[in-house]
């Protein structure tokens, strides 16, 4: 049970003053939705803003404090113009307060004409005339803006605004509880932090570099210990050894020979199979590597020592694309495999459940239906969880509880992960990694294209559909956002229509399921020729005869998510290319990611280099779900603190007697604080 200390934190957001239905819904976007998430929201800046006398002091472009005294309203002509007050300070300078839209009608009572207000804005200049946008304070005293000298500003969703956020942390800060040290006490000396309470209260007050290394020092800490309580709860259970006698996987007609990375891998694998401790490995490999070759041998494994196996994927698209695979590659062996999804209904369901759990169906593929409640197995033996960074520790766990002992489990990813982020993610597994790519892989040749050349990327796509080639056209969103000129997939898919007709096909993530099955049933078997889409096929997708790959704006991607992409062309014989489609404006971080495509197709060299390109947690573009699992410490702070909250973890686990001491009760307290109880969960009576 998660200790009482903390109910104040997880009490829910509406228990603040102010925070009625319309208010809640904003704070939801931003995932606030208890008192706790509300004082873990920490700013993303400080506006530090100085106080002058009059306006003469004062710099264009500088955040100010200043009295003025207004003179005159004016609003425009046609009503749709902005809304301006005309106020002088204590020279007679004049500078314009300038509104725009509904702002107007607080500006009429805010701003009375000869009455003196303190205003706290940036200070501009349009045309000759100084003016200041939307102040962000107006106040009848000097007193009432002390608080906005130094101010933090908040991410923000439709609806709120600044103060009503800084209203709401106010309040959180208030209900903070007094909290046992979890931190190791020499490390807690050496490094000078604050308490826990006084680092969240000094995180919202301004740039105080000690406290955030405190509060991400928390979360890794978090993290390092429920992922050794896995791994210690792992070597504690019994299950059991699985020796394969070769002959399911003699049968086995591979294409191609076995890499020294995928026999290295696999060696490692049927080591940890022969063990009755349950294997917890992961099996990295970059795009086109050959995971599902090594996992097909340790299912198979499984299978020839009387066990069955089970592969999941995160996407119906991924788990029929390893179906129709691994059913074709299975084929000599006579093995059965079946597919289960959440999709399927009445007696072909039905008909799964009885084999799985009479064990005439030795292997099954599918998504999270594959361990919910009603599916059982006769003698789960092997879990393979695919693309592992879209699931959590706790649904391994639940998948890994669906043997009469614990099953084997080997997560593979096909993003190349940094090593320090390997240790933040999957600090409990053991890795193999398959850094060599199979012989006749060809080089894609990868270009950067402006979008000014759209035309001629366009008429590209023209000839090579007309010489028989397929290709993936990706954008960033669904739909374009009136606020945001992004290019989107429902919109370019209705111009290169109008273009190519009948050959031009859809997906996306909010298709329904049997549209996105149509789509990539017709693009599979050549009928369509161009698949439009967003990211829904970074993974799973594979098409040898697609040769060519556009992704639209690629400068707000990641470079995993850039080569993840790539990764769907050059699988056929035949040359394939990549054209970056990029906007006019690029940064210099955006420039170097885009020359990296173009230099190499090392997927693990691309990771290292993404991490540094994004230093203290800088993200261009759209901000990937598996780039990390914390939400307090940055990348900077994973790279300096991790291996220090790894090193404190174990101190408490080998040293300091583990949850059961008083340091390890303080602990527990931190693992349900970052809701990673998880780890506390799998002890007994936790």
């Amino acid at each position: 049970m998660r200790p009482d200390v903390l109910n104040p934190l997880f009490a829910e957001v509406e228990t603040l003053d102010g925070v009625g239905p319309k208010v809640k819904q904003p704070l939801d976007k931003l995932g606030l939705m208890r008192v706790g998430d509300v004082a873990y929201h920490l700013p993303d800046r400080f506006v530090t803003r100085r106080p002058v006398d009059n306006l003469d002091e004062a710099s264009v472009g500088e955040q100010i404090v200043v009295a003025l005294t207004p003179t005159e309203h004016r609003a425009s002509r046609t009503g749709r113009g902005p809304y301006r007050v005309f106020a002088s300070d204590a020279l007679g300078n004049v500078c314009a307060l300038t509104y725009f839209g509904r702002a107007s009608y607080t500006a009429k009572k805010q701003l009375p004409v000869g009455e003196k207000r303190w205003i706290a804005g940036r200070l501009d200049e349009y045309g000759q005339m100084l003016q200041i946008v939307h102040p962000d304070h107006v106040a009848k005293t000097s007193e009432g803006l002390l608080g906005t000298l130094n101010e933090p500003v908040y991410a923000l969703a439709s609806g709120l605004t600044q103060p009503k956020v800084a209203g709401l942390v106010a309040q959180a800060l208030t209900r903070l509880p007094e909290m046992p040290e979890w931190i190791e006490p020499g490390h807690f000396a050496k490094e000078k932090w604050p308490a826990w309470a006084d680092a969240l209260k000094l995180a919202h007050k301004g740039e105080h570099a000690a406290a955030r290394d405190r509060l991400a020092y928390d979360e890794l800490l978090a993290n390092s210990l429920a992922l050794m309580l896995v791994r210690a709860d792992n070597r504690r259970r019994k299950g059991q050894a699985l020796r394969g006698d070769g002959h399911l996987r003699d049968k086995l007609q591979l294409p191609f020979p076995l890499t020294g990375a995928q026999r290295r891998s696999i060696t490692e694998i049927e080591g940890d199979l022969a063990q009755d401790t349950p294997m917890l490995r992961l099996l990295q490999g970059d795009v086109g590597s050959g995971k599902t070759v090594v996992a097909l041998e340790a299912m198979l494994t499984a299978v020839e020592a009387g066990a069955q196996a089970a592969l999941l994927a995160p996407t119906e698209i991924l788990a029929r694309q390893h179906y129709d695979t691994l059913r074709q590659m299975l084929a000599p062996t006579g093995v059965e495999i079946a597919l289960l999804t959440g999709r399927d209904k009445g007696r072909a369901r039905e008909s799964i459940l009885m084999g799985l759990q009479d064990g005439s169906i030795s292997l099954v593929v599918g998504t999270h239906a594959i361990f919910q409640e009603t599916v059982n197995y006769r003698n789960l033996g092997l879990v393979v969880i695919d693309e592992q960074h879209r699931f959590g520790v706790s649904q391994r766990l639940m998948l890994a509880q669906k043997g009469k002992v614990t099953p084997h489990t080997l997560a593979m990813t096909a993003t190349p992960i940094p090593r320090t982020l390997t240790l933040a993610q999957y600090g409990e597994m053991d890795v193999s990694r398959l850094d060599e790519m199979p012989p006749g892989r060809q080089a894609i040749d990868t270009v950067v294209v402006s979008t000014e050349r759209l035309g001629e990327v366009i008429d590209r796509l023209g000839l090579a559909i007309a010489g028989g080639a397929q290709a993936y056209w990706v954008c960033p969103m669904v739909r374009e956002q009136e606020s945001e000129d992004i290019a989107a997939a429902e919109a370019r898919y209705a111009a290169l229509k109008e273009r190519f007709g009948d050959d031009v096909v859809l997906v996306h993530g909010q298709l329904k399921p049997e549209l996105k099955d149509a789509a990539m049933e017709r693009f599979a078997s050549g009928e369509a020729k161009l698949l439009v889409a967003t990211t829904v096929i970074e993974v799973g997708v594979d098409v040898p005869n697609a040769t060519l790959m556009v992704i639209e704006q690629a400068e707000r991607f990641g470079l995993a998510q850039l080569h993840q992409l790539r990764g769907r062309v050059g699988r056929g014989s035949a040359k394939s290319a990549c054209v970056l489609l990029r906007g006019g404006e690029l940064s210099e971080t955006g420039k170097a990611r885009l020359s990296l495509m173009r230099e190499t197709q090392d997927g693990f060299r691309l990771a290292e280099e993404d991490l540094r390109l994004r230093g203290g947690g800088e993200l261009l573009g759209t901000r990937q779900s598996g780039d990390t699992p914390f939400k307090v410490a940055d990348l900077d702070q994973i790279q300096r603190l991790l291996p220090l909250a790894h090193d404190d973890a174990r101190l408490l686990m080998e040293r300091d007697g583990g949850l059961a001491s008083d340091r390890g009760e303080a602990a527990r307290i931190l693992l349900y604080l970052f809701e990673r109880d998880w780890g506390v969960q799998l002890l007994r009576g936790g």
